[in-house]
């Protein structure tokens, strides 16, 4: 690893690593850290309109049949027995087991309903399980989940398939993932975010690192062939020490194949359980980027590759693989390997990508089981994208999967003068490379180091959705 410092007002750092760099430029950092969105598609959700029906739905379903192609499928499962005050997500919290039984009833027909939608000779090659937490279902109801999911869809042999479920450990223990991996799982995404005591009560995730441990020394004798761990910097607490203590006991005792260390994006007017926190306990702006700033050199350190945004990756995992190898993806779930799969939303408020469409199921219970009830998709909004947002995607998901883009490939592909179909962004493209964090010309455009951790301002240069967007919440993008 190479360490610069340089005194450009400010603090410069540089991390080389198998050919992945990142800088630290604290000024940058602090001038670009604005409000914008992850990207994990482009249009992003917020430009989703009911004017998207369940017709809209199967007429990009039998447009996808005629270009055929393997399929992903994504579940969503809601339940969460106790709530983490930091989580954002579409969950329900209760106790109660028995609420699984009906959501999963429902769930089972809307596999049926998608199913008949699509070529049956089309191959499942990615599926996820995510939440809420997944293992809130018991033994039984995951085994009968996987068995209709395959009577229904065309899932892969082992070997080819790419499926993960996301574990909470106090969820799970050795029977729990023995038995996922018997179903055909063979990768696991653990939540930890911080194992620091103080910092686990204010959040209202007690978890003890002896059972996250337990958990993936069963995954690695079970042969899963992945496991993730997700952290996040920015909760009550923390400090750069913690949050470094937390990261060297990930990195020596459980050592990942991947770690997502995501930023925690406070919006309480928009997620009120984020308001039993103590903002007052909450790490002020400059000890987050320090908190991000030692990360980067402990996991650089200890040799994991930067993919992107809060993305690391051991060098043979196959997100680093499918990096070098120009075939990373981005998609709800985050990064993927299987760019060429169509996405299936399944569940309440799932999301999918079905060719140039993407769709999201009804967000409540109540209205998710009113549509299957009348053998209906409980489809509630989504759009079709037009050929302004086709371009625009490609060249966004380049730029933040591979930061590289090749100009001249975008102009062939869609009969554009780049330069001019894109002038309204060269302004801020100038500005980009004045401060170092880009270099363009006729030919390419190449994001330098100093823009990898800045990846997300320079692909809202070419968001057409932008400006309106100004007034929606989005987290910061460090």
């Amino acid at each position: 690893m190479l360490i610069n410092r340089s005194s450009r007002s400010g603090t410069l750092r540089k991390h080389s690593i198998l050919q992945q760099t990142i800088t630290f430029d604290l000024n940058l950092i602090q001038r670009y850290n604005q409000s914008g969105p992850r990207y994990t598609s482009y249009p992003t959700a917020v430009e989703f309109h009911e004017r998207y029906t369940t017709e809209s739905y199967r007429h990009q379903a039998d447009l996808s049949n005629r270009r055929g192609g393997p399929l992903s499928l994504y579940l969503h499962l809601p339940f969460c027995d106790t709530v983490c005050f930091y989580c954002a997500c579409n969950k329900i919290i209760t106790k109660n087991r028995k609420h699984a039984v009906p959501y999963l009833h429902h769930l089972h027909k809307e596999i049926a309903l998608q199913s008949a939608l699509f070529d049956s000779t089309r191959v499942v090659e990615q599926l996820h399980w995510g939440g809420g937490t997944p293992t809130f279902i018991n033994h039984d109801q995951m085994r009968e989940l996987m068995r209709v999911t395959r009577q229904h869809f065309n899932l892969a042999d082992d070997d080819k398939a790419e499926f993960s479920i996301e574990i909470d450990p106090r969820e799970a223990d050795e029977k729990t993932i023995a038995l996922l991996r018997e179903i055909g799982f063979n990768r696991l995404s653990l939540g930890v975010q911080d194992f620091n005591p103080v910092v686990q009560k204010a959040v209202n995730r007690i978890q003890s690192e002896s059972e996250t441990f337990a958990v993936i020394d069963a995954a690695r004798a079970h042969q899963f062939r992945s496991i993730s761990l997700d952290l996040i910097y920015g909760l009550p607490h923390q400090t750069p020490q913690s949050f470094s203590e937390t990261l060297d006991k990930v990195i020596n005792d459980a050592s990942p194949d991947r770690l997502s260390v995501f930023n925690y994006a406070h919006l309480p007017s928009q997620f009120k359980v984020q308001r039993q926190m103590n903002e007052d306990d909450m790490p002020a702006p400059e000890i987050k980027l320090e908190i991000l700033h030692r990360s980067i050199d402990q996991l650089t350190a200890a040799g994991y590759v930067y993919i992107g945004m809060d993305h690391f990756a051991k060098p043979d995992d196959e997100l680093a693989v499918a990096q070098r190898n120009n075939q990373l993806h981005r998609n709800f779930q985050g990064y993927s390997t299987r760019s060429e799969c169509d996405l299936i939303g399944l569940g309440v408020s799932a999301i999918g990508r079905i060719g140039d469409s993407y769709s999201q199921n009804h967000r409540t219970l109540e209205d998710y089981a009113n549509s299957l009830d009348k053998n209906t998709l409980p489809i509630f909004r989504g759009m079709a994208l037009n050929d302004d947002d086709k371009i625009r995607r490609v060249v966004i998901s380049t730029l933040i999967c591979h930061f590289f883009l090749d100009i001249q490939a975008i102009e062939t592909e869609f009969s554009i003068d780049f330069t001019e179909y894109f002038s309204d962004a060269y302004k801020q493209l100038e500005q980009f490379a004045k401060d170092g964090l880009m270099q363009y010309d006729a030919q390419k455009i190449v994001i330098l180091p100093a823009g990898h951790l800045l990846i997300r301002n320079i692909c809202m240069a070419f968001d057409r959705y932008m400006q309106a967007k100004t007034k929606q919440r989005f987290s910061k993008v460090i």
